[in-house]
């Protein structure tokens, strides 16, 4: 154990009714609210400081995708000179989309979305818990947000899965894909952002493994919080691409 880290002692509590005593945590007490003891403030703003962070690389995230989206509108607006007749004519070919698959896919990332939005709150409910988890005659669970966390891997796992299908099958529509300007902002929109997502999918695994690791429930809470804003951010962003590339390809 580093000598940095902090380690609540346990005080303890005589209770009522013939019942012994029982050890509890300072500070543990505090709810959502943060009416705790002081451990819970440096907890809290740790969450705080995490968002924060989370937040200021969404914003490279979108500036990124701006600039994408610049190039291509431009890209398509853009003419080239025909000597034959004599004349500037767009050479813009638009890509088949698969929007079957597409729109699939779409819902599978809404949903998990939705999964890890229960996690997030489970995992608040669990640090709540945690402190009367291990008292004699109760018993708790400071593990209620896993199931929803791997539904979320899972859902995650299958978007990804569901885009390389619609690669493949717009490769199989587009016989020009190769020279097809459209077909290749499409492979870097949808490529980017698919990168992006497997980020999310590698942090919601290390929040899974923090219990085998032995970590404690803020932690755990800590990384599926920040990951849920950054994933809301990325069925969002997956949203507009979906349009961008629907309405204006």
């Amino acid at each position: 154990m580093s000598p940095k880290s902090s380690v609540r002692d346990p005080k303890t509590s005589h209770g009522g009714a013939g019942r012994p005593p029982v050890n509890t945590w300072r500070g543990g007490g505090g709810g959502p609210g943060g009416r705790g003891g002081g451990d819970d403030v440096p907890y809290r703003e740790r969450l705080r400081r995490y968002r924060m962070g989370v937040v200021l690389g969404l914003t490279s995230v979108v500036m990124l995708f701006v600039s994408f989206t610049t190039a291509y509108v431009v890209r398509k607006a853009g003419a080239v000179w025909d000597p034959a007749s004599n004349d500037y004519i767009s050479n813009w070919v638009p890509a088949v989309l698969p929007i079957r698959i597409l729109l699939l896919n779409t819902l599978v990332l809404l949903l998990s979305g939705f999964t890890l939005e229960v996690a997030r709150r489970r995992a608040a409910t669990d640090v709540v818990l945690a402190p009367i988890a291990d008292m004699p005659g109760i018993r708790v669970s400071a593990r209620a947000a896993l199931p929803w966390v791997y539904a979320t891997i899972f859902l995650g796992l299958g978007f990804l899965g569901g885009q390389y299908y619609a690669w493949t099958q717009l490769a199989a529509a587009n016989r020009n894909l190769s020279t097809s300007v459209s077909g290749g902002f499409f492979f870097v929109l949808t490529g980017v952002h698919a990168v992006h997502l497997m980020g999310g999918i590698l942090a919601l695994f290390y929040a899974g493994a923090t219990t085998w690791l032995r970590r404690p429930p803020e932690s755990r809470r800590i990384v599926i919080d920040v990951t849920a804003w950054y994933w809301h951010f990325m069925a969002l962003l997956w949203v507009y691409i979906f349009g961008l590339l629907y309405f204006v390809g």
